[in-house]
């Protein structure tokens, strides 16, 4: 199984496999039709507090993951995207941050890749 990450506003491709938006909000100007997704899990995504707490602050982001994390480890939406990636070959998170090294995607595909929350 593979995890990749991807802007949803980058076009859909067909080896992304199984889409899923980990935003929040919709992304601004993006159709449903051009998202392609297969499923908008915005339940995994930061809480609109951490969210705001961080705005995006390259500063803040190591503390932000420390937050992000403790907020999965109690989170129940986070069961349904590992069952997601365990049955898909690959499965592709969608977001919609500028930064592409700073982003709660990173810290969600970190996760997920670990041995102990994926349930191998």
């Amino acid at each position: 199984m593979t995890i990749c990450l991807k802007r949803v506003y980058d076009e859909a491709a067909p080896g992304d496999g199984f889409r899923v938006l980990v935003d929040r909000l919709w992304p601004r100007g993006v159709s449903k039709q051009r998202a392609a997704l297969d499923l908008w899990l915005k339940e995994v995504a930061p809480s609109r507090e951490l969210r705001t707490w961080f705005n995006h602050a390259d500063d803040r982001f190591s503390e932000f993951s420390t937050r992000y994390v403790a907020e999965l480890e109690d989170n129940p939406a986070i069961s349904q995207l590992q069952r997601i990636v365990r049955e898909n070959s690959i499965t592709t998170l969608l977001y919609g941050a500028k930064n592409p090294k700073a982003n709660h995607a990173i810290v969600l595909l970190k996760y997920l890749r670990s041995p102990d929350n994926l349930g191998h």
